[in-house]
């Protein structure tokens, strides 16, 4: 069983429509790497030109945010979800 990845309506059109995808790793930087193998798409969206999730985005491993769990390293198993969240900018000032 893989780590199931649950993606944000306004990044399904880069997943062919997909609102879950599914993949086999040790840690969240390594099933995130299949997911952007598979669709090149999200790339810019979740990482940085330098390799490191993009600061305008939140992952989330089973509700805890991968920042304060070890990053790219953060350690997945069989059945866990990620969350991808892209933060929301705007508002009434």
């Amino acid at each position: 069983m893989a780590v199931s990845i649950r993606i944000p309506t306004v990044l399904r059109p880069q997943t062919g429509g997909q609102a879950t995808v599914s993949y086999d790793g040790a840690t969240i930087g390594e099933v995130l790497a299949k997911m952007v193998a598979e669709h090149p798409g999200l790339m810019a969206q979740v990482f940085s030109g330098e390799g490191e999730l993009h600061k305008f985005v939140n992952i989330y491993v089973n509700d805890d945010d991968v920042r304060y769990t070890g990053g790219l390293d953060t350690p997945v198993a069989a059945g866990d979800e990620v969350t991808i969240l892209p933060a929301v900018a705007g508002g009434a000032r």
